[in-house]
């Protein structure tokens, strides 16, 4: 597209040494945001099912995959309509009733486990769609407003900057509930084990909720940004128009191209924590950082039954670090380069970070992996944006950044419906050890077991929280060598092998999508 994106002044946008005051604050805005959400998702999984985790709700593969589609469908796919909304009523309007929002979501989170009327799924689920429901406004509006600022000329490092940004909040929410030991005196346990407590993950809550709610302070300072769009249509004029441009034809198929590839990609952020809790051994990783000072050592080392490990937060938070480090090198590097043949080099590079990552039980390998997705995400994440807010008409900026979240919607609540399938069934290490003990031990010796999972804890009497105790009680293993069994049995790596075939499907769509896009001007960027 060649039209020039005008900031709020209507003065041109101008390169990134000079992008302007509300630019800078729409990434500030961005990055508490960011940390908000990441000092929550980083934990969530382990919250949410880890079994020997004493105080998580303990729930299901399946349940979790339940509670992740819909946190996807409602943050995800809300702004299909959400986007027209904030063009209509305006960005700042729309920013502050979503950051009040979001952080009602996180007070949930903190209290409604406590309320006797509500079980735990549902305590949890409720205040996840509050939380979702506030992020579908809220991000059309920061992309539309900051679309507004950039022009073709320094939209790569517009937006590579962006999703800096996003990742500093990223690689710090990581951090944070191990950071968050000097505040509290209930912390410590809450990643030691020696006392994990509901109110160690209530403090969690709140300070998420404390961070978001530090933006309504940002907005007061901040210029609101015109969307160019009618502010006379009516609610039903807006999801006409929402609708009726949703429908065209090039734009679907490069949204069900995305969706396959942020079907696997997600995996990385939603099953990976669980995966490295169950089955990663960090021991030597966790050993080559003895040098460091106490202080430090207690944030990126903890106890484990496996002995001394580096928790899944930290080892994730390396996507974060990557991403910080060269994410607006990598923007400079791809400013000139087409914006599809940027996501494609991306999406194979991310497949196979996907493949490595999932594939080890050794930390360092699993860094390594990590590292050749990261490389993947920098060029395909910020180029996602970049491309519908270059193809997007005049006054639909916001209505074609909330088309951006339609693929992660999509793939987000079909990877984790299959991943909760999955791995509920042939990964999860507290689940292989009740079918091991049905398999494989006198205590399954007579027991009427037909192959159906779900069935174990009453076949076996045996509860999925002391599946691993109760399997080397039984077999006289310790913790390190019954996890070992468990990996060389039943070979859990290959859930992985799914997620990665989808991704090498979305790779080959997206290069025969290339090449025709070469003949529409209008979607060639």
């Amino acid at each position: 597209m060649s039209e020039t994106i005008t900031t709020a002044s209507s003065e041109p946008a101008t390169p990134a040494a000079g992008l302007g005051r509300t630019y800078w604050t729409l990434n500030a805005i961005e990055m508490w945001e960011r940390l908000a959400f990441y000092n929550l998702r980083v934990m969530a999984p382990i919250y949410i099912m880890q079994a020997d985790n004493p105080g998580g709700l303990h729930l299901t593969a399946g349940d979790k995959g339940i509670i992740y589609a819909w946190w996807a469908v409602f943050q995800s796919l809300l702004p299909v309509i959400t986007g027209g909304l904030a063009d209509r009523f305006g960005y700042k309007r729309t920013l502050a009733f979503s950051v009040s929002l979001m952080t009602t979501g996180y007070v949930m989170m903190a209290f409604m486990r406590d309320l006797s009327f509500v079980n735990n799924y549902w305590a949890f689920f409720i205040a996840i769609l509050v939380l979702a429901t506030g992020t579908a406004f809220f991000k059309p509006s920061i992309q539309g407003s900051l679309a507004h600022q950039l022009t073709k000329q320094n939209s790569s490092m517009g937006w590579g900057i962006f999703y800096w940004v996003v990742n500093v909040g990223a690689f710090i929410g990581h951090y944070m509930p191990s950071l968050l030991l000097g505040l509290s005196v209930l912390l410590p346990g809450f990643l030691h084990g020696e006392s994990q407590s509901k109110e160690a993950w209530r403090n969690l809550f709140l300070a998420s909720a404390a961070f978001s709610s530090l933006n309504l302070l940002l907005l007061f300072t901040f210029r609101d940004v015109p969307s160019g769009a009618s502010k006379t249509e009516s609610l039903l004029q807006v999801l006409r128009r929402t609708l009726v441009n949703i429908f065209e034809p090039r734009l679907l198929c490069w949204m069900a191209i995305m969706s396959c590839f942020w079907l696997m990609m997600f995996q990385l952020w939603d099953l990976q924590p669980n995966f490295i809790a169950d089955w990663v051994d960090s021991s030597a990783m966790a050993r080559s950082l003895d040098w460091l000072p106490s202080g430090l050592h207690r944030i990126v080392v903890h106890e484990t039954p496996r002995g001394l490990m580096v928790p899944q937060q930290v080892l994730l938070s390396c996507n974060a670090l990557f991403i910080i480090l060269g994410v607006v090198g990598m923007a400079w590097l791809t400013r000139r380069m087409r914006t599809l043949s940027a996501m494609l080099l991306g999406m194979i590079m991310a497949t196979c970070g996907v493949l490595v990552a999932g594939w080890t039980q050794n930390a360092w390998m699993l860094v390594a992996g990590i590292l050749c997705f990261s490389i993947g995400e920098m060029m395909t994440g910020p180029k996602k944006s970049e491309y519908l807010a270059l193809i997007a008409p005049p006054g639909k900026k916001g209505l074609y950044l909330g088309y951006v979240n339609i693929p992660v919607g999509v793939g987000v609540f079909l990877g984790s419906w299959i991943a909760g399938l999955v791995y509920g069934s042939y990964g999860e290490k507290a689940v292989l050890a009740l079918r091991y003990l049905a398999e494989k031990t006198p205590l399954g010796d007579g027991k009427n077991w037909n192959g159906d999972v779900a069935t174990l804890e009453a076949v076996l009497g045996v509860k999925r929280t002391e599946a691993m105790l109760k399997l080397q009680e039984v077999t006289g293993m310790d913790a390190i060598t019954a996890t070992q069994r468990l990996w060389d049995c039943y070979s859990p790596q290959y859930i992985w092998i799914p997620f990665a075939s989808i991704g090498v499907l979305a790779a080959i769509a997206l290069w025969v999508f290339s090449r025709c896009a070469k003949r529409w001007q209008d979607m060639n960027a």
